[in-house]
């Protein structure tokens, strides 16, 4: 049986995060209410069975990103945001390092946000790209 809740308005401690997003890797530097930027060290215990970074690292990057700094644009006003679409465009195949991931909000609005968000390597080229489409729903007060 599944249940479902509302999403809590204050999010946990990264150390508190599920053993997928900890194993993802993402920490945050910067937080806004219209960008979220941060790294992502990646190495063999994300790759795929042909020994590349797996693609959904990088959809996981955006979601994370993404849904942190919308998030924090609504915060104010007892919402969370959640994600609803995750397009993510990979252009370059990674087999390790630290990835930087930078997102910014393209559109804020009453009800929704779209978000983009770049993930470059090392020498700044593009590893992959994504957008992010958010619903802004009420969320319950931390006790």
């Amino acid at each position: 049986m599944t249940t479902t809740r509302r999403p809590r308005t204050e999010p946990e401690p990264p150390e508190a995060s599920g053993a997928f997003l900890q194993s993802a890797g993402f920490v945050v530097e910067e937080v806004t209410k219209d960008r979220c930027c941060g790294q992502l060290e990646v190495g063999p215990v994300h790759h795929t069975p042909w020994g590349v970074v797996h693609g959904g690292v990088y959809a996981t990057a955006v979601e994370s990103a993404a849904s942190i700094g919308a998030s924090a644009a609504v915060a104010d006003q007892g919402q969370v945001a959640v994600g609803l679409t995750n397009t993510t465009q990979l252009l370059r195949s990674i087999t390790e390092g630290r990835l930087r991931v930078e997102a910014q909000a393209l559109h804020q609005g009453r009800t929704q946000q779209l978000w983009a968000v770049d993930i470059t390597d090392e020498a700044g080229r593009r590893v992959a790209h994504g957008e992010l489409r958010l619903q802004n729903v009420d969320g319950v007060p931390v006790r």
